[in-house]
């Protein structure tokens, strides 16, 4: 009789990354440029915001840098400037650009509610004190709900079959969510994930499928911030917050 009894082997629902068990790759990108203020500083709908040339040219970038990554699947949050950037990122493959609500940006209050001396610290610094009960940005979305809405959309792309390599482009701060998730930091690192335009992250997530609708086991940042069309950052000073918020600092 033996004295070791094997364990019980579930069939991966998708093909694992070469020379491992268990591991898939998802390639995290930020939409391209947009305009969030028109000719004459006034802000626009960031609902309806497009790419800018600027934009396109950061997606095509983005879509260059991944040429040689045979992906499978290409999620965006549904709103223009990421179904656009997504397109461009994926354009000649046939993919189908899929949509999910789950990684919507989150939403400052309305400017009328924040006062103008406190501007820099909701705007600029907004993601400082995310960590703290019951904080919202710039007296919007509570980032604990923001936080639950993402984890939980990333955490269910992660055990869906049929995919190794998978895109998901989304915003500045569901991927400082989805980082600080990675890394295990939670809502306190939100701040320190800074998140250009048109910029790709890599991570790669190890999955049990032997427990009942799987398990993440273990996850990995290859990459951070990474963009392709300004790998050095030679023309990159401004923080993704100083570059969205600074023109209400000098509003009325």
């Amino acid at each position: 009789m033996s004295l070791f009894t094997p364990l019980p082997f579930t069939p991966l629902p998708f093909t694992p990354l070469p020379g491992t068990v268990a591991r898939r790759r998802i390639y995290l990108l930020r939409h391209g440029h947009v305009a969030y203020y028109d000719a004459a500083g006034r802000p626009l709908n960031p609902k309806l915001a497009e790419l800018t040339e600027r934009g396109r040219a950061e997606a095509r970038a983005a879509g260059a840098l991944l040429a040689g990554v045979p992906l499978d699947r290409v999620v965006c949050s549904g709103l223009p400037r990421t179904r656009q950037t997504a397109e461009l990122v994926v354009e000649g493959r046939g993919l189908a650009v899929e949509e999910d609500p789950a990684f919507l940006e989150i939403r400052t209050g309305r400017m009328a509610g924040v006062p103008k001396e406190r501007r820099e610290a909701e705007y600029i610094y907004g993601f400082e004190g995310a960590d703290a009960e019951g904080a919202c940005f710039a007296g919007g979305d509570a980032f604990a709900a923001v936080r639950d809405r993402v984890v939980a959309g990333i955490e269910r792309l992660a055990l869906e079959p049929g995919w190794t390599h998978l895109a998901l482009v989304a915003h500045d701060g569901v991927n400082r969510v989805v980082l600080s998730w990675a890394c295990g930091a939670g809502l306190c690192a939100l701040a320190a994930f800074e998140q250009d335009y048109g910029c790709v992250n890599i991570l790669d997530v190890d999955v049990d499928m032997d427990v009942a609708g799987g398990r993440i086991r273990r996850r990995l940042i290859r990459a951070v911030n990474v963009t392709p069309g300004d790998p050095a950052k030679a023309g990159i000073h401004e923080t993704s917050m100083e570059v969205a918020f600074g023109p209400l600092l000098k509003m009325p």
